[in-house]
């Protein structure tokens, strides 16, 4: 996407071949900065902190980790440890796990002089991949996106544009370039489309205003910011046309794991009779789980994210604010599970499926 008239992706091997750039994230939107990782820790500390995060972008940035520790050691022990570090940094999504095993299976059948130059290479590939399934992601998103202006148009709806609602960011800050649920609206946005998104907060970490409405203000789509609560509200006063989605893991049954607070979104929309579209790459589909309620992990993080605040004060500054009373304990979990069942269809590269089992096999072959 771009930045400034400048061209980005969220992360690239610099020109040097020996360390790898990212955008720092936990300082959007009020500076962008970029970061050299040097290391395998430099990589995990990285995805733990969240200078990088979401699912496509925490599974890239995991590859270039297996890359540092062959540079390294090119040993299988080295190549072991560095995984379960890595697939140790954040427990929720499954590209982690998905890119860990994709590094390993192009590395580890070569003799050790030869793995670095592979390790390099697949993690290149990865990448790329990532971009052109984002892309796919976007122009199935999109059809959707004509479809139902379409119809509201044939409606003879005073309001013509289409109001979308979205959670979190799952846009090209999450992935190598495009973004999931944000790669369609740039599309509907490109086209000439009159999309307006609606942009969720998202509590805690806000990475609907800080990250989703900082990546549309630069793209020029008009947006609104809204309380995490509003959304239900907006649904009943038919302010909403669609709900749009990430997910970090979503089970063999069409159940799917994003941001806390997505649940909750979907219950509004099934209440409301407004499509709710979760779009994903297929490396997000948990092939070894079918109930997501009792078997996707849930992560829980820093009781700090929920007790403190960063901004911008009135003097430009970057500062910290506690917002809750000394002594007040926090609980930070940081997903929720959505059943297939309030899942209107899953966006992929490959098509658009029924959130279910029958739906996936139909779309996959698996």
């Amino acid at each position: 996407m771009n930045y400034q008239g400048k061209r980005w992706r969220t992360i690239w091997l610099n020109d040097d071949d020996t360390t790898v750039g990212v955008i720092d994230q936990r300082l959007l939107p009020h500076k962008f900065k970029t970061l050299n990782l040097r290391t395998m820790e430099d990589c995990a500390e990285a995805i733990r902190n969240m200078t990088v995060r979401g699912a496509p972008l925490i599974g890239a940035t995991a590859a270039y980790g297996i890359c540092f520790a062959i540079r390294d050691n090119p040993g299988d022990e080295s190549i072991q440890a560095a995984y379960k570090t890595l697939l140790a940094t954040r427990p929720t999504a499954v590209n982690l796990l998905w890119a860990l095993n994709q590094m390993l299976a192009a590395v580890t059948p070569l003799p050790p002089e030869k793995r670095l130059e592979r390790a390099w290479q697949k993690a290149a590939e990865l990448c790329d991949e990532d971009v052109e399934v984002c892309e796919a992601i976007g122009r199935n998103g999109l059809a959707i996106f004509r479809k139902i202006l379409k119809n509201k148009k044939a409606a003879h709806v005073d309001e013509t544009r289409l109001n979308v609602l979205t959670h979190c960011n799952a846009g090209w800050l999450a992935c190598v370039d495009w973004g999931t649920a944000l790669a369609p609206i740039f599309m509907a946005h490109d086209a000439g489309l009159p999309v307006h998104v609606w942009v969720d907060e998202t509590r805690p970490r806000n990475q609907g205003a800080s990250l989703t409405a900082w990546e549309l203000n630069q793209h020029g789509v008009p947006h609104t910011v809204i309380v995490d609560n509003a959304g239900g509200h907006l649904m009943q006063h038919g302010m909403v046309d669609l709900v749009i989605v990430g997910t970090d893991r979503t089970t063999a049954h069409g159940d799917v794991a994003n941001k806390i607070g997505t649940y909750l979104k979907a219950l509004a929309a099934h209440d409301n009779n407004v499509p709710f579209y979760v779009a994903l790459p297929s490396s997000t589909i948990d092939w070894t789980l079918g109930n997501g309620l009792a078997e996707i992990p849930i992560e829980e993080r820093s009781a700090a994210e929920v007790t403190h605040l960063s901004g911008k004060t009135a003097t430009g500054t970057l500062a910290e604010i506690q917002v809750t009373p000394d002594g007040s304990p926090a609980a930070n979990y940081g997903f929720d599970v959505t059943p297939a069942r309030l899942v209107t269809a899953l966006i992929t590269e490959k098509g658009v499926c029924a959130a279910s089992e029958a739906g996936l096999k139909k779309l996959f072959g698996r």
